[in-house]
């Protein structure tokens, strides 16, 4: 299995700087054969909340790629699906925790089953959800294919023979990858040892007990075939008695362009003897160095050169100064005498057979009277059919003396530093130097004590304890993040590193050293103890880079448009520097420029008094491009009042190394004089004059009608004025508002005006009034006033301009007078007795809506003396007048009950007069008034004309044979029903003829007569002896 712990450390590293929650995965897609042991790693960074996260894993199956199934949790035990569960249980699938953010799931049996999606899931632990909480990848399980066979055999060969074994490695993976091959060679339960092997990338390499010898060509490794290897050591030694066998890796490359190990799998072994050819052999005994100190360790090899030794019996034993110490014999358990035997009880000696030809005797801490000479001596012995042993021949090197001095406790201890002064995030070291260097198994302590800066008190930062352990203090806990303690090898000096260097590292520094003896019983007594010198460290802020434009530019524009107000860094002093940007705005009126808006280091938004107290928060955008140098300021919909100098104020922050924002430098950028001023004046009213002319009761229709304007979304205001003939002032008809809430002036209360106003806008910018039934008192100069009316910022509409139209004049005339009375002069001679009718024609009128007046007058000259004066003035008598309402006036006393009138048609009026008498004799003409309407009802007389005259002359007929036979009752029956009875019966049926046509008569006149307000009953003169026609007399008011 790869190791993926570096990897994600330096994922865990860079995910610190994120400023949002950000989840990571393995990259897919991973393939990974059945059976085999994966992991995949998940890590999330830019969290908030508790360093350990949670993590949960799920699957989404090819067979259900829309459906998650739940796997394993950190924190949930019933987290799994049923599928899941029992092979997590039994630790088949588990997660890893590397730390605290980063986890490892491991699943130690792949399975076909396990393809999928894997989805890895953190919890939020954050105030608010920003950033992503899962990541996916692909997991692909593909059969394992790898086959490694080797012939399984027994060999026996002899010193200095050669030796050929054959591999056969195959593979059926349809995806690429590679395979490595290596040989190996085992003994019973030793490990492994390589022998030679061909990696993935095709490099030979030999293992480390064989390199020398595949340097000189006795260990081969050839290609013999498509899939078969063969391994060849020449010139065999006994060493290479054991089991040979052959080990296979297939490789893959995963997406990260890393190559992995998909399975692992080994042949069956070729059992191999190598019987040697010499029976001698040889012993030497070694150790570092002969003088050595007090408490220091010593280690004796005794080293076997033999032949084939596995397969002899040899016994050891150790002498100090000619004295026994131990002895082993061929089962390898060491026998040692009394004294040596408690010094191995109590851990301080040691006596032990490291292989087959190599005997170790190791003191862990020398005595002064451990000075002496040390040996070993090799006794070969020979096992006998009865299974005891008997000594051979016996072999012992030369004496190794050594030498053991005292320790000495006097000692200097100097503290060091090459950068006393350094800048932020850079590293500084200290060194604590002992002088006289010990050895490092003396036990000495080595303490490092820090005094902040501004402090007066010292504490110990770090302790590299006597037993070789490092013991940090309580109060610098974040100090072991970025601090490394080491100790040298060759001396007990002690080197403390510090990197990424902030304010809270400077200060001064000393080492103190302490000097110990372990005592036989375990306990530890203190020799001595050393302070070195002050040690003082500065550190500093970087040197700033910041440079902000101080370019000047200035922006006029319009109202409603966006205010671009941008800020450039030029230069910073680290690819890490963090910028908290203050925008300003200065208006003449103020001494100082006022804070709009505030984005700090952090990315978190602060409003300032002015954006509050001009409302400015909804209008505000902020942008950062993505390079990090460039901020933009956006004020949306821009208002007259936001005309100013702006600019920003920029401050450079860093992260100190203590994970603390600090403010390096802050500079302030150029000014934008920004103008911001309301839309042009582009209203245009059409100012063309006009002259209408219309008769009453037509309709006027003015236009009012707008040319051009300032925006298509402004609204409009119309208001209409008529300036009267003899009125001082212009008077307001209508008003139009923008909200299209139509309102009338007190004009209109005048003459019904406000029922017949009708006001339309049948397209954008027309705007039509019209007048229904016009009369004379709507004459005037009329015009419109337009009002344009702009939607402001802060959606408050004022009036940006106004115009005025021409002046449309307007003349209401009434109708020209047509009206034409019949002139021609009539001479009519009646007899006594008699009627005679009176006819007045109209011969033409001014409107088909005209009423009449008909007034009928007799002229007759006046009388002097009893004699007519013809000459002399006429006297002007009205007979019957008949108003335009069809009422009658009251006739004279002499015309009573001998007036019939009569309207034949609409434009002729007769008047009859009955019983025509002498007195009647006279010129008659009629008087017409044409009246109309206006179209408020009220009635106006339009014109008038006078008929000619019509000259009337009644003569007397004197006594008559009628009047004769009328006066005498005697006679009339004589004459007329004795006499001639046929006669009078001839004259009845006449007169009842007459009579049927006269009641036809009456009943005609009625209906062409006008309306008559009152009736009264007319007067009938009827005389049953008369021959003449009955009478109808009228009187004024009655009409027949």
């Amino acid at each position: 299995m790869r190791t993926l712990r570096p990897q994600l450390a330096s994922f865990l590293l860079l995910g610190m700087a994120l400023a949002q929650r950000q989840v990571e995965v393995q990259e897919g897609p991973l393939y990974r054969t059945e059976g085999s042991h994966i992991t995949l790693w998940c890590k999330v960074s830019g969290y908030q909340g508790p360093s350990e996260q949670n993590f949960q894993w799920s699957i989404y199956l090819p067979s259900a790629p829309e459906r998650e199934v739940q796997i394993v949790s950190t924190v949930d035990p019933s987290f799994p699906y049923a599928i899941y569960t029992q092979r997590v249980r039994s630790r088949g699938i588990y997660v890893e925790r590397v730390q605290g953010d980063a986890v490892l799931l491991h699943i130690t049996d792949l399975q076909d089953r396990d393809a999928g999606e894997y989805e890895c899931h953190t919890p939020n632990t954050d105030e608010r959800y920003f950033g992503s909480y899962s990541a996916k990848m692909n997991l692909v399980v593909i059969p394992d294919s790898l086959r490694v066979t080797a012939v399984p055999q027994t060999l026996n060969k002899v010193e200095h023979d050669s030796l050929e074994l054959k591999c056969e490695v195959s593979k059926s993976t349809a995806q690429h990858s590679h395979v490595s091959i290596a040989w190996y060679r085992q003994r019973g339960s030793e490990v492994p040892v390589e022998v030679i092997s061909l990696s993935r990338d095709f490099v030979l390499r030999a293992g480390s007990a064989y390199a020398q010898r595949h340097a000189t060509g006795d260990i081969r490794l050839d290609k013999v075939g498509e899939t078969t290897s063969k391994l060849t050591i020449y010139n065999l030694h006994p060493s290479d008695q054991g089991e040979f066998y052959c080990e296979a890796a297939e490789w893959i490359q995963d997406p990260d362009k890393a190559w992995y190990a998909m399975t692992h799998k080994r042949s069956q072994g070729a059992i191999v003897n190598v019987q040697a050819t010499d029976k001698e052999f040889s012993v030497r005994l070694e150790t570092e160095k002969r003088t050595y100190i007090v408490g220091e360790p010593v280690e004796f090899r005794c080293i076997l050169e033999a032949q084939n030794v596995p397969d002899r019996y040899f016994s050891i034993s150790w002498a100090f100064n000619s004295s026994l110490i131990a002895s082993l014999g061929p089962n390898a358990v060491p026998v040692l005498n009394n004294e040596f035997a408690q010094r191995e009880a109590l851990g301080q000696l040691k006596v032990a057979k490291e292989s087959d030809s190599i005997f170790v005797l190791k003191i862990y801490r020398l005595r002064l009277e451990d000075s002496g000479k040390y040996n070993c001596r090799v006794t070969e012995r020979e096992k006998t059919v009865t299974g005891d042993f008997i000594d051979k021949e016996s072999k012992r090197p030369k004496n190794i003396p050594i030498a053991v001095l005292p320790l000495k406790a006097g000692f200097a201890v100097t503290a060091i530093s090459r950068t006393p002064g350094v800048t932020y995030n850079e590293s500084f070291d200290l060194q604590c130097i002992i002088k006289p260097h010990y050895p490092s198994w003396v036990p000495v302590s080595v303490t490092w004590r820090f005094q902040p800066a501004g402090s007066t008190e010292f504490h110990d930062l770090v302790t590299f304890t006597r037993d070789g352990g490092v013991q940090w203090g309580d109060g610098y806990i974040g100090f072991r993040t970025r601090t490394a303690i080491e100790k040298a090898e060759s001396s007990n000096n002690v080197r403390l590193s510090i990197s990424r260097a902030s304010d809270t590292e400077a200060g001064k520094y000393q080492c103190v050293a302490e000097l110990w003896r372990k005592n036989y019983n375990s306990s530890w007594t203190r020799l001595a103890d050393r302070t070195s010198n002050l040690l003082e460290i500065r550190v500093l802020r970087p040197v700033t880079k910041l440079q902000v434009s101080k370019s000047k530019r200035s922006i006029t524009l319009v109202e409603n448009c966006p205010i671009p107000l941008n800020c450039s860094v030029k230069s910073q002093t680290s690819p890490d520097s963090h910028f908290a940007v203050l925008w300003y705005v200065h208006k003449p009126s103020d001494a100082d420029g006022k804070l709009i808006l505030k984005t700090t280091h952090s990315s978190a938004f602060e409003y300032g008094t002015y954006a509050e107290e001009e409302g400015l928060r909804g209008r505000l955008q902020f942008e950062r491009s993505a390079s990090g140098g460039l901020f933009s300021l956006t004020v949306q919909r821009a208002e007259v009042r936001d005309s100013g100098s702006y600019y920003c104020h920029v401050e450079e922050w860093l992260l100190s190394p203590n994970h603390a924002w600090y403010k390096l430098a802050e500079e302030v950028s150029g000014r934008t004089e920004v103008t911001v001023k309301q839309p042009d004046n582009r209203l245009q009213v059409n100012q063309t004059h006009k002259n209408i002319t219309v008769l009453e009761n037509q309709w006027v229709t003015l236009e009012c009608v707008v040319s051009n304007r300032t925006s298509h979304s402004s609204q409009l205001s119309v208001e209409w004025y008529v300036w009267r003939p003899g009125h001082p002032e212009k008077e307001v008809v209508a008003r139009l508002s923008r909200q299209s809430i139509l309102r009338y002036g007190d004009l209109v209360a005048v003459g019904n005006l406000r029922s017949r106003l009708h006001l339309e806008s049948p397209s954008p910018g027309l705007y039509l009034l019209s007048i229904q039934n016009a009369t004379v008192r709507d004459s005037g100069a009329y015009d419109c006033r337009v009002e344009e009316w702009l939607l402001d910022p802060s959606d408050r509409w004022y009036k940006r301009a106004e115009d005025l139209s021409g002046v449309i004049t307007v003349t209401v005339k009434q109708p020209d007078p047509t009206l034409q009375v019949e002139t021609a002069t009539v001479n009519l001679t009646v007899q006594e007795k008699e009627s005679f009718p009176l006819d007045c024609s109209i011969l033409s009128r001014s409107s088909p809506e005209s009423h009449f007046a008909v007034t009928w007058y007799n002229m007759q000259a006046k009388e002097v003396g009893g004699q007519t004066e013809e000459d002399e003035e006429q006297e002007r008598e009205a007979v019957l007048t008949v108003g335009p309402d069809a009422i009658f006036s009251t006739e004279a006393s002499r015309w009573e009950g001998r007036l019939r009138f009569q309207r034949l048609s609409a434009v002729l009026f007769r008047l009859t007069v009955l019983q025509a008498s002498g007195a009647d004799t006279g010129n008659y003409s009629c008087h017409v008034e044409e009246w109309l309407a206006d179209p408020s009802g009220v009635w106006y007389r339009l014109a008038e004309e006078e008929s000619s005259m019509v000259a009337v002359h009644v003569q007397d007929a004197g006594s008559s044979l009628q009047s004769v036979i009328c006066s005498n009752d005697a006679l009339f029956y004589f004459v007329f029903f004795y006499p001639f009875p046929i006669f009078g019966i001839l004259i009845i049926t006449i007169l009842l003829v007459r009579f049927k046509g006269r009641n036809s008569s009456k009943n005609s006149e009625g209906k062409n007569g006008v309306p008559l307000l009152w009736i009264k009953e007319p007067h009938l003169n009827y005389s049953p002896t008369c021959l003449e026609p009955p009478v109808l007399s009228i009187h004024p008011g009655t009409m027949d």
